[in-house]
């Protein structure tokens, strides 16, 4: 039974590589530095309610052997196409997203260039390399490692600014009310942790881990390693809010929409406030967060396109998945070489898009975990069950009350 969990553990933290991104470093960084301690009900909330369509995604494929857009297709063809064209139009901008962060960082970290479309064809050539050595089981192997770096440089840093704070904690919580605020939240909300279409990214993975292992995942296995990566984003979340408001809450400083300025910012404030030797923990913690949101994010999309397209069209496409990566790689280099100025506009589109649309995946793999696709017995228990319910009930809530009130 060991053996059997040591090798079923990785789309979890692949999951956890994707989640940990910009919705960390920079959203959860900034609401700690704008509200304090006062947006961590608004984190909790959100992990708690989306929890359970992300878990879908691990439990449908180990419990029937197939992705979710295998289940999409089988609740129609309409629901897969509407999936196709979602995230054909957002795919290109995420990448960006989250790449022009990681060259940001990367240029602090390494020198060289300050060059941003440089860095940022050099990182994505990097995990495209990646990629084309070691496929899934370089990437699998690879996260793990990631991960423990992240997670332990993070702890340090949020240790360090404990120690050297010499404020009172004021853990009162705040509820944004004006527009500004109020698209701030959103956006927050729609990466915390992650979109909810990465659920379908996890099944593909987790389909991935099968083939590569030639083992069988049980579902109960499977949501084990989910719930490992999942508490990993929660704890880390969290640990990047704290790090915002422990050194940066009225601090006075403003953050820069450009992703170099911006990582500048970031790093040497945190230098300032905790000391020049946590230099290294928190670039080495930054870069490796976005750097492992990059690749993944580059390896997934390319797999859900490829996956999408050879069911609409019924058709076997030998080389779709490079296909897809080249594609990916050239529209996203497109983005940033006219669109650079404007990445902080592009990154909060992207977040409220993903925040929007998060409703749509959540009934449907509510409908899809719930209905006669998924045999019974493995089918999640009634309190499971409603707290689908209220996930909805919240996504779909907030979502009204973002679009009335702008």
């Amino acid at each position: 039974m060991k053996k059997s969990f040591l090798q079923s553990l990785g789309p979890g933290l692949l999951f956890a590589g994707a989640a940990i991104g910009v919705s960390h470093l920079v959203q959860s960084t900034k609401a700690g530095a704008e509200f304090g301690f006062g947006l961590l009900w608004a984190l909790l909330l959100v992990h708690l309610f989306k929890y359970p369509f992300f878990q879908f995604g691990p439990r449908y494929a180990a419990a029937t052997g197939e992705t979710l857009l295998d289940g999409y297709n089988k609740l129609g063809k309409g629901v897969l196409i509407t999936y196709y064209i979602l995230n054909f139009a957002t795919m290109f901008t995420i990448q960006a997203a989250v790449t022009i962060v990681t060259a940001g960082l990367a240029s602090q970290l390494f020198g060289f260039t300050n060059d941003l479309v440089i860095w940022s064809s050099i990182i994505l050539f990097v995990s495209i390399l990646i990629l084309i050595l070691g496929k899934y089981k370089l990437l699998d192997k690879l996260m793990k490692y990631i991960i423990i770096i992240l997670t332990i440089s993070t702890i340090i840093a949020v240790s360090v600014a404990f120690t050297n704070t010499k404020d009172t904690f004021d853990v009162r919580q705040i509820l944004p009310l004006g527009s500004v605020e109020l698209t701030f939240l959103i956006a927050f909300l729609g990466w915390m942790p992650a979109p909810l279409d990465i659920s379908i990214w996890h099944s593909i993975w987790s389909i991935e881990k099968s083939k590569n292992t030639n083992i069988k995942i049980k579902p109960k296995d499977a949501i084990f390693d989910f719930n490992v990566g999942y508490i990993g984003t929660l704890i880390l979340g969290i640990c990047f809010v704290l790090l915002g408001a422990l050194v940066m809450y009225k601090s006075g400083g403003s953050f820069s929409n450009k992703g170099g300025v911006f990582a500048s910012q970031l790093i040497n404030l945190y230098t300032k406030n905790l000391g020049n030797f946590s230099y290294v923990f928190i670039a080495i913690a930054a870069f490796t967060t976005m750097f492992s949101t990059t690749i993944t994010t580059l390896d997934a999309s390319p797999r859900t396109m490829n996956r999408s397209s050879k069911l609409l069209f019924n058709k076997e496409f030998k080389f779709g998945y490079w296909f897809w990566i080249t594609f990916l790689f050239l529209g996203t280099f497109a983005i940033l070489r006219y669109y650079l100025a404007d990445m902080g506009n592009l990154v909060k589109i992207a977040t409220i898009l993903s925040f929007l649309t998060a409703p749509f995946y959540a009934i449907l793999n509510y409908i899809l975990i719930f209905g006669k696709h998924t045999p019974k017995e493995h089918q999640p228990n009634l309190f499971t069950k409603i707290l689908s319910i209220f996930g909805i009930i919240f996504l779909v809530g907030f979502s009204l009350w973002f679009l009335t009130s702008i």
